[in-house]
């Protein structure tokens, strides 16, 4: 059994300004998707150039945020908006939704596709490697607010938390969710592959790891479970792009169509 060191939300004051450390975990995911982005958009057989990375990661940015809050405030805090009007602009105080932050960065890629009159797919294709980045930062955010605790276990790795023993599901997702699918469509995408494939790697395992944890998860307590005694909102939300995933993959490998993000000589 391990203790929770019971963190502090706030990282450090300066004045009136109060920095969280959910605030900074994004802020790392961000910067590390930037970073990525550059070195793979530096490289000789790309069509990307410095420019378009840094607008690219500007467009992802307000797709997460927005796409992020507002997904959460309909998936999960209708309830908490009905009593707070305000509630929708606390983002300081926590609650985003990946898959509405998902949906955000769709439209964001979407128009910046438009814009730079890239083909959408290979947009998506190129950014699929960087949200896992982001996610498994977000997750240890959510970890130091000791927010998302998993189910009471007997496990020798859980956590006590309040009187009980719980999984540390924050952890589980970060390293499932962050590490390894960041890991997987980082080798992935070293190389050319058909158009699609990366974003269905991407939707596949992600749905796949999100489905799993769930089980472990205690749902949103104003929600609780929504058939069976097991089936959670994560779950019922992650199905789609699970099947979503394994189609983008059919397709990819049948068409073969070559990704736009490589020179002809690659």
């Amino acid at each position: 059994m391990l203790t929770y060191p019971g963190f502090k939300p706030i990282a450090f004051e300066i004045g009136p300004l109060k920095v969280h450390w959910y605030g900074i975990m994004y802020l790392l995911g961000f910067a590390g998707a930037w970073w990525l982005a550059r070195r793979r958009a530096a490289k000789p057989t790309s069509t990307w150039s410095a420019t378009d990375v840094d607008d690219l990661i500007f467009f992802d940015m307000l797709g997460v945020i927005l796409g992020g809050r507002i997904g959460y405030v309909l998936f999960y805090g209708l309830k908490f908006w009905a009593n707070d009007p305000w509630y929708p602009l606390k983002i300081w105080e926590g609650g985003m939704s990946f898959h509405g932050g998902m949906l955000g960065v769709i439209v964001a890629m979407s128009v910046f596709a438009w814009r730079r009159r890239r083909n959408m797919v290979d947009v998506y294709d190129f950014t699929a490697p960087l949200p896992a980045l982001g996610l498994f930062f977000g997750r240890i955010g959510n970890f130091i607010n000791g927010e998302l605790w998993g189910k009471v276990t007997t496990v020798p790795w859980g956590f006590m938390v309040n009187g009980e023993v719980r999984h540390a599901s924050q952890l589980y997702e970060a390293t499932l969710e962050g590490l390894f699918l960041f890991c997987l469509l980082w080798w992935f995408t070293m190389r050319p592959r058909p158009r699609w494939a990366p974003s269905g790697v991407f939707m596949l395992v992600y749905g796949l790891a999100r489905f799993l944890v769930e089980f472990v998860r205690v749902p949103d307590e104003h929600i609780g479970y929504l058939a069976g005694g097991w089936l959670t909102e994560g779950q019922l939300l992650s199905l789609p792009m699970i099947l979503f995933g394994i189609g983008a993959l059919v397709y990819a490998y049948r068409t073969r169509t070559p990704s736009g993000n490589y020179t002809a000589a690659a």
